[in-house]
């Protein structure tokens, strides 16, 4: 099993904060390649023992959830979710408050899942148990779902609603959180 970072196609072409919405598009692409190497884990863990290599793809793991997932959660909190709570329609306006209570379910389902990943990675465990199996699922459901509104529904009513202006702070601003230039 590779790891994520040689996981074919694992590298997205370079997204620029210049284009914020393209960097949250290329935030749930790599969303996706974390649950898809989460899922080969533990397909690789089902058929051999545990190894560095299975550690190593426990770590990755952790590490996104740890570290990226949350700023892309504030991104959309701080830049998407706001004008379409203010001006959406009320359709547009009960998705974002859906999306809103996904992100504190998914920080709660990571918190339950990221316990036996981290075992794992830190060899203080060698399997998973059906309860940790159930927790992964849950959590990558309930991201699975949430991409799929945010990408389809709320950020189409975002861009339509922010003009060309809106872009750039928004973008230096995701910049600046993570400690990147910014366009």
């Amino acid at each position: 099993m590779a790891t994520g970072a040689s996981l074919p196609g694992f590298n997205s072409p370079a997204v620029g904060f210049e284009q914020p919405f393209d960097m949250l598009h290329a935030c749930h692409d790599r969303v996706q390649r974390m649950l898809t190497l989460l899922q080969r884990l533990r397909a690789y863990l089902r058929e051999r023992p545990c190894d560095e290599v299975a550690r190593q793809a426990a770590r990755d793991v952790a590490r996104y959830f740890d570290q990226a997932a949350p700023l892309h959660h504030e991104d959309e909190e701080r830049h998407v979710f706001p004008p379409l709570l203010a001006r959406g329609d009320p359709e547009v306006v009960a998705l974002v408050r859906q999306l809103q209570r996904d992100h504190v379910c998914m920080a709660a389902d990571w918190t339950a899942a990221r316990v036996p990943l981290l075992a794992l990675a830190q060899g203080e465990n060698d399997a998973f148990t059906a309860e940790d199996e159930a927790a992964f699922d849950r959590f990558a459901a309930r991201y699975a779902d949430h991409i799929h509104h945010e990408e389809y529904r709320a950020y189409p009513a975002a861009q339509r609603l922010l003009g060309a202006e809106a872009l750039e702070p928004m973008g230096r601003e995701m910049a600046r959180r993570r400690g990147a230039g910014g366009p």
